[in-house]
């Protein structure tokens, strides 16, 4: 018996030794840090598996590969931007306060973000419709699609649009796809075959081998949402490619997300976007050549919409968070109201504080989240942070219609922001993520009565409700709550 305790100690000492040397020898946040230290020492060597497939990072050569990838199209505006906002007003008519200045130029120093204005929008919430009119946009196509998504399934919409692209290949439109291999599994690389006969080309964001469609590591994926035809139309938003988002789930039911469909110069950002990672994803691919610029992949637009976008994009290849820079602008410059759809709210101290301030200062703050959760660790410390943010005075409720998966901010009848990027750490700092931060009063009116629409579907939670919870609820709620950096 004193042996087998002696034996259980050494492995004890072993593991913790390990743990330390394995988490502080790749540079991560505090919090994070410690999140780590705590599931390998509570869990001695099954806590290693789950750091393999969860906590591993991105190889520093392919971490250098993105950040060295030169912004096709739009370094020079960018400088000639950062000079105009000195002296010009770069904002539309009737939005050029201090405070929209300000979140345009945080944007334009922190990630580049071009501002552009002669933007027309068009709102998708259903999935239908959206697909219909992506499939109508790729069948239209004349040059080049370029899709990139965190998920792109094999299942019934998965086909329907890889034969729009084949066709499109047909016609003699360059196809480029952009997948991230966790996000698709299921999938298999031969999918692509005819598209690729054909001479399309589809590529598996940093895939370990080009043999295998999956690789092991659950954090830092590929988690954009675009599409861009002929560098003239562009998508960004919440929806990715599959059934499931076309309400064909029996387990979540009907699929609730926003998407933006974009004309105007805004594209080019989404375009520029685009190439840096497929240029960063094929560079060491035998036989791939990196796009160039040109004037057909850039083209100048001469729409007369009048919304102001920058496409804002950030993900573990840069230190600065820029998306949850550009959420911490929107809160702070907010006087009226600040209404926010996530399905995951799991806000790092800043954010929380942040909104917490906002409302204690009379903002009305509202929050939307999922009545279900997709995945049971996240929707805990959801639910703990959502009775937190009661706790200081913020509205939270439920969509209890179906799933809901939009990502959107609207402040004020101004600002609004649509994307990839949810309320959470993993959004701010392990994945890639891509939004649009909008400066139109129209579009943020409609966003905002889409939100009113959406509440008629919802639960209030209340100190009430989970004060009527099981114990063991709270407590799975406060542990996944210790290991939100990691989620």
């Amino acid at each position: 018996m004193d042996t087998l305790l002696s034996v259980i100690g050494i492995i004890l000492i072993l593991n913790t030794v390990v743990a330390i040397i394995t988490v502080f020898k790749e540079k991560r946040d505090i919090t994070a840090t410690w999140a780590w230290l705590l599931v390998l020492n509570l869990l001695p060597i099954i806590g290693f598996g789950i750091y393999l497939f969860v906590g591993k990072k991105i190889s520093k050569e392919k971490m250098f590969d993105l950040k060295m990838q030169e912004r096709l199209g739009l370094d020079q505006l960018v400088e000639l931007q950062k000079k105009q906002w000195k002296t010009e007003e770069l904002l539309p008519e009737g939005l050029g306060t201090n405070e929209a200045r300000q979140t345009v130029h945080l944007l334009l120093e922190t990630d580049q973000a071009v501002l552009t204005k002669n933007n027309k929008v068009e709102i998708f919430t259903d999935g239908h419709e959206k697909f219909a009119a992506l499939l109508a946009d790729i069948d239209r196509a004349k040059h080049h699609v370029h899709l990139e998504y965190y998920s792109f399934f094999s299942d019934r919409i998965g086909k329907k649009i890889l034969t729009s692209l084949e066709n499109a290949a047909r016609r003699g439109v360059k196809v480029r796809v952009i997948y991230d291999s966790m996000g698709s599994r299921g999938q298999k690389r031969n999918f692509f075959n005819e598209l690729e006969r054909l001479g399309g080309e589809a590529e598996p964001f940093f895939a370990y081998k080009k043999a295998l469609i999956h690789s092991p590591r659950i954090n830092y994926r590929e988690h954009r949402k675009l599409a861009i035809i002929d560098g003239k139309i562009g998508y960004i938003g919440g929806f990715n490619i599959g059934d499931q988002y076309l309400s064909r789930s029996e387990k979540f039911g009907y699929w609730r997300d926003t998407h933006l469909r974009v004309l105007g110069n805004a594209v080019l950002g989404m375009q520029s976007r685009f190439l840096m990672d497929w240029n960063a994803t094929i560079k060491n691919i035998r036989g791939k050549k990196q796009v160039k610029y040109s004037e057909d992949l850039f083209p100048l637009h001469l729409e007369k919409g009048n919304v102001g976008i920058q496409i804002v994009s950030s993900g573990p290849d840069s230190d600065v968070e820029a998306i949850k820079l550009g959420y911490l602008k929107l809160i702070s410059r907010a006087n009226d109201y600040i209404y926010i759809q996530t399905p995951y709210l799991i806000p790092d101290d800043s954010v929380l504080e942040a909104l917490s301030v906002a409302a204690s200062s009379g903002v009305d703050v509202k929050i939307m989240i999922p009545c279900m959760p997709d995945h049971a660790f996240v929707y805990r410390a959801t639910q703990y942070y959502a009775r937190d943010l009661i706790e200081k005075g913020v509205e939270v409720y439920t969509y209890d219609a179906g799933f809901l998966h939009a990502k959107t901010f609207v402040v004020d009848s101004q600002l609004s922001s649509v994307g990839s990027a949810n309320l959470d750490f993993r959004s701010f700092k392990l994945n890639f993520e891509a939004n649009a931060f909008c400066y139109d009063r129209v579009l943020a009116v409609k966003l905002k009565r889409l939100f009113e629409e959406d509440l008629e579907k919802c639960t209030k939670l209340t100190p009430e409700y989970f004060a009527k919870q099981s114990r063991w609820l709270t407590f799975k709620q406060y542990f996944s709550r210790l290991l939100s950096p990691i989620l």
